[in-house]
């Protein structure tokens, strides 16, 4: 058994590269091969963002605090508030992030394959972000 004690580990901006506006990264779990899930809760600041990304085995949030909004390719925006559990399917293109005028936190969990959990494509415009 291990026990990650709350601030055991140190929080990290969001890379301006693969997020738009002030985000916090704060590691929540990560253990070593064989096991592939890890997770993180992430704080967006209100308009913060992720890039357009995808996961080769697919993505859970669970949202802790505050209002988002969330989008895969082709589809609408939605809100995602307290409560909601928002799945991405794997290879799904998708963003998710804050409200213009609300923070939000997600508990953001998702699986390496071969190493590799996230595919990081194109920033969010403001013109998608707004629709």
């Amino acid at each position: 058994m291990q026990i990650r004690r709350a601030g055991s580990q140190p929080s990290g901006k969001g890379p301006a590269e693969w997020f738009t506006g002030a985000v916090r990264v704060d590691p929540l779990f990560d253990p070593p091969a064989p096991a592939r899930v890890y997770g993180a809760s992430v704080t967006f600041e209100p308009g913060a963002r992720t890039a357009w990304h995808t996961h080769p085995l697919g993505q859970t949030l669970i949202v802790t605090a505050g209002c988002g909004w969330a989008q895969r390719e082709g589809g609408p925006v939605k809100e995602i508030r307290p409560g909601d559990v928002i799945s991405f399917a794997p290879g799904e293109k998708h963003w998710h992030g804050a409200a213009p005028t609300t923070a939000m936190t997600h508990i953001a969990i998702q699986e390496r394959l071969d190493g590799k959990a996230v595919d990081w494509l194109e920033q969010v415009s403001e013109e998608q972000y707004r629709r």
